[in-house]
This record gives structure tokens, C-alpha cells and sequence, in this order.
């Protein structure tokens, strides 16, 4: 019996012990708390830039009117509007002065693969040219003509041959 008493009497003792402590936590006034954390200083990273890498084809295709100009049948002239394009294309080369591009001629399907391989080279420099007359270095600018071979638009239309008589510009380095 005196075991059984000691045992609720440390019981009692205990839980009186804990509800104290417990009220003394309720009613500690603001100067007895500790203080609250300090706030982080750390800064976070700014946000990576969006939009396409600086110098990039994908910049260049995102700042350029466009990278493609077209032309009429059997010819490698540059119109008045493919000249605009190419003004744009050659604005971009001036501030990267490191970049390097390709000029890709291309032909419709009508004609034979030799004279749209001739063709098509003749529209690659023609663009070529006219970017160096606008200041590009030329031992920057690399040609080739893929003639028929790489048609953009499927289809034996005059639409569709349109599409496909064209002087691509892709960025190299």
C-alpha cells in the first residue's frame, strides 16, 4: 500500500509540475520570450533572361524580319522586299561580329536537279552579295545549294513552288 501511495503522490507531483510550467509559458510577458528569428538576408538569383540565347539562331530568327527571302521563277534577283530582309539580317551581323552564317539556296521541284543546284547557288550568292554590299564581311558567309532536294512545301502548285524558291539564312558559330 505505501508503494501504491508514493507511486500517486510522484503521479500527482508530476502533473502538477507540468500544468505550472505549462501556465508559466502562458504568461510570460513579451520581454521574457525569446527573440524571434532573425530574417534571412540571402537574395535569390535573379530570373535567367527569357527568350533565346543572345547570338543564337533562334535570336537570330526571333530579331531578323526573317531568315528566308524568296524569288520569282528562274530568277536570283533580290527584290525591293527581300532587300529589306536582308538590311534586317545584316543589322543582326553587326552586333554579333563573331557569328558566322550559311546562305542555302533553294529551287521548286520543276527543272532539272543539275540547273536547280545552279540555281539555287546563284540565289545563295546573290544573297551573299548583297549582305557584303551592306558591309558583312563575305569570309563570314558560307554558301550552298541544296537545289530541289529540301522543299519546304509539299505540292505541285504554284503555291507551294513559291514557298520553295528561297535563300535561307542559318547562323553558323
Amino acid at each position: 500500500m505505501k508503494r501504491t501511495l508514493l507511486t500517486v503522490t510522484l503521479l500527482a507531483g508530476s502533473i502538477s509540475l507540468a500544468a505550472c510550467s505549462s501556465n508559466s509559458a502562458k504568461n510570460r510577458t513579451a520581454a521574457e520570450l525569446p527573440p524571434p528569428p532573425a530574417s534571412s538576408t540571402t537574395t535569390t538569383p535573379p530570373p535567367p533572361p527569357s527568350g533565346p540565347a543572345a547570338g543564337s539562331q533562334a535570336d537570330f530568327v526571333a530579331s531578323v524580319q526573317s531568315d528566308t527571302i524568296h524569288f520569282d521563277t528562274d530568277r536570283y534577283n533580290v527584290d525591293a522586299q527581300s532587300q529589306t530582309i536582308l538590311q534586317s539580317q545584316a543589322q543582326w551581323l553587326a552586333r554579333y561580329p563573331m557569328k558566322r552564317i550559311t546562305i542555302e539556296g533553294h529551287c521548286d521541284e520543276r527543272g532539272t536537279r543539275d540547273y536547280n543546284i545552279a540555281l539555287g547557288e546563284r540565289r545563295a550568292n546573290a544573297a551573299k552579295n548583297y549582305l557584303v554590299s551592306l558591309g558583312v564581311d563575305a569570309s563570314r558567309i558560307s554558301t550552298v545549294s541544296y537545289g530541289k532536294e529540301r522543299p519546304i512545301a509539299l505540292g505541285s502548285d504554284e503555291a507551294a513552288w513559291a514557298q520553295n524558291r528561297r535563300a535561307v539564312t542559318v547562323t553558323v558559330q
